[in-house]
């Protein structure tokens, strides 16, 4: 899946248009974890050096098509100039009418303007026409870096692309289609997928399009209840989807008759409540009376011995209740052996991230994807529409 690359335009002295993924925590009026803008800086250093008047554009949580305060880009904007203080870094109060297009007009080569969040107007989720062309009147180019949010078909990573023509891929972009595609084609044998997390929905697609490619898929987290159920095995009162039981069981089947390995927790770290300081013990069968809340050492050290045998591994969700100290471990567990594979590694979903800051692996990951819904739903073998959007490649 080759795409335009950012790489391929000619940058000098026109406007580009970088769609980046800005959707940070913050409190305070301060960011509280810059991963996803870092993660942007190359496109954006790549484009102020080759002389772009460039033009970055986000959102910022969930403001419901209007005005919001307390989702502004502006912290963003002060964040992004203590990362580059070399260049610029200016302010539109919008990101389409008067002040956005002044900023813009009046914008020198290698300098920025960071609009205002794209979803202060609903009709960026709507993907509306004219909305798009408003945005794309900003611009002479186009490219998007916002792999988190390429599943989604919105004005600002599809609208905009059919007005101006041309969309070119930014690094990070490359990069996860990259290593997402490395993992989906011809990967090197065996392939183990680590599938955790609270909802079985979210993760049944990747297993179903994996059943075709991995040897093993290891399942934990509170997902896994839903499938020993479907195995008649006791849960006690652990989280349970029962309307996701029968495909669940479905999927076993499945596996069992591609000869592929679903392991599902041997033993579990048990508590009567969800709680912080809620005393805790290892059971191989869940009494009725408690709740599964991370996988046991059984389970921790068949799973660990899988995974560190692998030549390809893809990890999404924690294998437990990961904010709670009792029940981090097997999360830790797994963060650690992913961490030691000798071969092709790939994290993603924020609390699999958090857990390999945590066990200080980080740099031991061979990618570590920015994008939680947009990953899955390329594991899954989805097309997604803000890289299909973009432009092919001359091969």
């Amino acid at each position: 899946m080759k795409k335009l690359s950012l790489r391929n335009l000619d940058l000098k002295d026109k406007r580009l248009f970088l769609r980046v993924d800005f959707n940070v925590p913050l409190k305070d009026g301060k960011v509280q974890d810059d991963s996803r803008i870092r993660a942007s800086l190359p496109s954006i250093q790549y484009a102020l050096e080759h002389g772009a008047r460039l033009i970055l554009a986000s959102h910022l949580g969930r403001p419901k098509g209007a005005q919001d305060e307390k989702y502004s880009l502006q912290p963003v904007a002060r964040h992004l100039r203590t990362l580059l203080p070399l260049a610029e870094i200016r302010f539109a109060d919008d990101c389409v009418g008067a002040d956005a297009e002044q900023r813009v007009r009046h914008l020198p080569p290698g300098q920025t303007v960071l609009l205002e969040n794209l979803r202060f107007h609903a009709e960026e989720e709507k993907n509306e026409e004219t909305f798009s062309r408003k945005l794309a009147s900003l611009a002479d180019l186009y490219a998007n870096d916002a792999f988190g949010a390429a599943h989604r078909a919105h004005a600002s990573t599809v609208g905009i692309v059919k007005v101006l023509g041309t969309g070119a891929a930014g690094f990070l972009m490359e990069k996860e289609i990259d290593y997402l595609s490395r993992a989906l084609e011809n990967p090197e044998e065996p392939v183990t997928v680590i599938l955790g997390g609270a909802k079985v929905d979210e993760k049944i697609e990747v297993i179903e399009n994996f059943l075709n490619i991995a040897q093993n898929i290891l399942v934990g987290g509170a997902m896994a209840y839903t499938f020993l159920e479907a195995e008649s095995r006791p849960i006690g009162k652990s989280r349970l989807e029962e309307d996701k039981v029968a495909r669940a069981k479905n999927l076993i089947q499945q596996a069992a008759a591609r000869q592929v390995h679903l392991m599902l927790p041997a033993d579990h770290v048990v508590a009567a409540e969800h709680k912080v300081n809620a005393p805790w013990r290892v059971e191989t069968r869940i009494p009725d009376d408690m709740m599964g809340l991370d996988i046991g050492p059984i389970t921790i050290q068949r799973y660990c011995d899988v995974i560190r045998a692998s030549k390809t591994v893809i990890w999404n969700g924690p294998m437990g209740v990961f904010e709670m100290e009792s029940f981090a471990r097997g999360t830790l567990a797994i963060a650690h052996a992913v961490a030691q594979v000798r071969g092709l590694t790939i994290v993603g979903g924020g609390d699999s991230v958090a857990a390999l800051s945590i066990a200080g692996v980080q740099n031991r990951i061979d990618h570590v994807s920015t994008g939680g819904g947009a990953s899955l739903e390329f594991l899954a073998g989805k097309k997604l529409p803000g890289v299909e959007a973009l432009t092919d490649a001359v091969q």
